[in-house]
């Protein structure tokens, strides 16, 4: 499939969908009312394993375009998703959940990057939609950061980090995962890579959701991920591609290395603690600085850290200038923690592929 810059490919739009009937009706209303011609894109509702009223409520939109793929049984979503792709007819597949929202615009500008030949993938923008919430404003902090990190990447070679919930690839380079892979998303976008194309970033092609309802929600969202990061690492010679130095260290800084901060925080307070227990002397070694009252300083530090996260996590919905001082830490604490539970997670296999979907 070649593009020109102007061109309207045909899009299939697939939205994975399990036990959503609370929010698949305002899902499929703002998928119909994007900006892009409806004679070129069809929605396709992945619905494995539903047992509520999803199906019922996706095939009451029939009539205005929209199918339904749907198996009785529950195999977990990159099984769903691999099922509706042979109703799929589109040239480029876009991606999405059933909890978020597109702006107007998405289509357009997910597409647009396949006018270049090399480009084989596009993510698009997670937003978080602004709430009063400390965990809103944190993650909508850590959302914009990645943002960041995502331009630069695509200026170097390729994004590595793919919103799930709102990317696009080339039909024909889509690699259906093996059983038993939990990050999905990111094994397609590897495939795309090792197929000798590119993912970018478009920016502008922006997925509105909400933030989590509690910061557990949150932490079992993160485990269940740094589980699948574990296990990626665990697969590195099948996924890394070959003869790509820069791209590997792309992918080994931004999605491997991160998992190990936890780790790199119980070590800084161990370390720290030694240092009170048997202080240095400086005179004998003027080069060091973590000799009194630098070592009891810098304890005394991580301890503020630790106790304004346990509190923070007490009072979850302060609001205000309160609220930001606590919970910067608490959510960097959570986020940590939710990476070891998500290690324990892999290293015993109790990490399953089902998703759970959390209360909204």
């Amino acid at each position: 499939m070649q593009l020109s810059s102007n061109e309207t490919p045909a899009v299939t739009l697939l939205i994975a969908a399990y036990n959503e009937e609370d929010v698949i009706a305002e899902k499929l209303e703002n998928s119909l009312s994007l900006d892009y011609p409806v004679e070129k894109m069809q929605i396709v509702v992945a619905a494995d394993g539903s047992d509520d009223r999803t199906v019922e409520i996706v095939q009451s939109y029939a009539d205005r375009g929209v199918e339904l793929s749907y198996r009785p049984e529950r195999r977990g979503k990159m099984a769903a998703i691999t099922n509706a792709m042979g109703k799929a007819r589109g040239d480029v597949v876009v991606f999405s959940d059933a909890n978020n929202l597109y702006s107007a615009n998405v289509i357009r500008d997910l597409v647009a990057p396949f006018s270049v030949s090399a480009v084989g993938g596009v993510s698009g923008a997670k937003t978080i939609i602004k709430s009063e919430s400390a965990l809103g404003e944190s993650e909508g902090f850590y959302w914009k950061y990645e943002s960041i990190v995502k331009e630069a990447e695509s200026r170097l070679d390729s994004c590595v980090a793919i919103s799930g919930e709102v990317w696009a690839l080339r039909r024909e380079l889509f690699v259906p995962p093996p059983d038993g892979i939990i990050n999905d998303d990111f094994f397609m976008g590897m495939q795309v890579i090792k197929q000798g194309k590119r993912l970018v970033y478009a920016p502008t092609a922006r997925s509105y959701e909400r933030v989590s309802p509690s910061a557990k929600d949150e932490m079992e969202r993160r485990a269940r991920v740094i589980a699948g990061r574990y296990q990626a690492m665990s697969l590195a010679s099948k996924l890394l591609p070959k003869g790509k130095p820069l791209l590997n260290w792309q992918i080994i800084s931004h999605k491997y290395l991160r998992v190990f901060i936890p780790f790199a925080m119980i070590g800084a307070f161990l370390c720290n603690l030694l240092l009170l227990v048997f202080p240095l002397d400086n005179s004998n070694h003027p080069g060091l600085h973590l000799s009194p009252p630098i070592n009891l300083s810098l304890f005394v530090l991580q301890v503020l850290f630790y106790v304004l996260a346990l509190i923070g996590n007490q009072f979850e919905k302060q609001h205000g200038i309160v609220g930001r001082i606590l919970y910067i830490p608490t959510f960097l604490l959570n986020s940590n923690l939710a990476a070891l539970i998500g290690f324990s997670r892999f290293v015993t296999g109790r990490q399953t592929v089902l998703w759970q979907r959390a209360s909204r």
